[in-house]
């Protein structure tokens, strides 16, 4: 591959190589490794342009203009349209040409994606991890989810089914013992913002398969952002039968009967609380009044927990 033209229009999942014009937010970006390298005005990175939602942090989207920005430290390029009034300017570059090929086609993250799994043996008892918003805790709770599966000698895998590229909650699972790891970008998507909610459905599935085939035991999915969240709203329509249950985190109690409300209208059996909610035992024990489920802190589910949440009579 070479550097060429950059496709006009422009799509998500187009690799680009931008120049840093200004550093803004992230000062850092990953390489191909996952190392964080500090970013130095001039410097060229390659990303892949594509949407962000993230209420805590940039709102932005693909716009046909050399002039964009870092939406992530994992190298996703879009225009910031809003941000939240914590974070300063955004890291600034100019598009100078695309990723192309041997005979010069654009080429896209849709060009590295995985083909789609096997049909497994077996589906393997998965549990999906949901929150009511970002940072609740979500990725916390999976990890511990898996911890807990490891102390009990199985060997899990873990997904991250929606969000915006970035190594982060990668290494996260892998750290906690994840003996397989599978996200949206494995299936061609730098980010899952604005792609059709059967994309992200059928996405789902081949994650969990992809997981399963790899000879995981049970299965961790987690879903990025909040109930709330458009795209997030849709997926968890489309749950009922793909997972055996789901953990909510959330910050407060006030939002956990409100999240317990929601899953329990789509048909989603919720199994527990957990995230930062869990932190405090006062909230905790406000939480199980309003909801009447367990709330069960990160170091409770690696301790053995996790293992309780399994479906009964499950085949390990």
């Amino acid at each position: 591959m070479t550097v060429g033209e950059w496709r006009r229009p422009p799509r998500s999942g187009d690799l680009v190589v931008g120049r840093i014009t200004e550093i803004g937010v992230h000062d850092h970006a990953e390489n191909r490794n996952g190392r964080r390298m500090r970013l130095h005005g001039g410097d060229l990175v390659v990303g892949a342009l594509g949407n962000r939602y993230a209420t805590d942090f940039y709102e932005g989207y693909v716009l046909d203009s050399p002039h964009a920005h870092l939406l992530t430290a994992g190298g996703l390029i879009g225009s910031v349209v809003t941000s939240h009034d914590v974070h300063g300017q955004p890291t600034g570059l100019e598009i100078i040409g695309g990723l192309v090929g041997a005979g010069g086609e654009p080429l896209s993250t849709e060009d590295f994606a995985r083909p789609a799994p096997a049909m497994p043996m077996r589906r393997p008892p998965t549990i999906a991890v949901v929150g009511s918003g970002m940072n609740a805790g979500k990725t916390t709770t999976a990890a511990a989810l898996i911890r807990g599966w490891v102390r009990a000698g199985l060997r899990p895998g873990a997904g991250k089914v929606t969000g915006s590229g970035s190594g982060k909650d990668r290494w996260e699972y892998v750290d906690a013992g994840a003996v397989a790891v599978a996200d949206f970008l494995d299936f061609g998507m730098p980010s899952t913002f604005g792609y059709p909610g059967e994309r992200l459905a059928a996405t789902l599935v081949a994650i969990r398969d992809s997981l399963a085939v790899d000879g995981c035991d049970v299965i961790v999915l987690e879903v990025a952002d909040g109930l709330l969240m458009p795209e997030t709203s849709r997926l968890l329509r489309t749950l009922q039968g793909e997972v055996d249950g789901v953990v909510l985190a959330t910050g407060d109690a006030l939002s956990a009967r409100s999240g317990v409300e929601i899953l329990t209208e789509l048909g989603l059996p919720v199994l527990a609380l957990s995230g930062l909610l869990s932190r405090s035992p006062l909230a905790a024990r406000e939480a199980l009044r309003a909801t009447g489920l367990p709330v069960r802190t990160a170091g409770e589910l690696a301790a053995g927990e996790a293992l309780d949440l399994l479906p009964t009579g499950a085949t390990l």
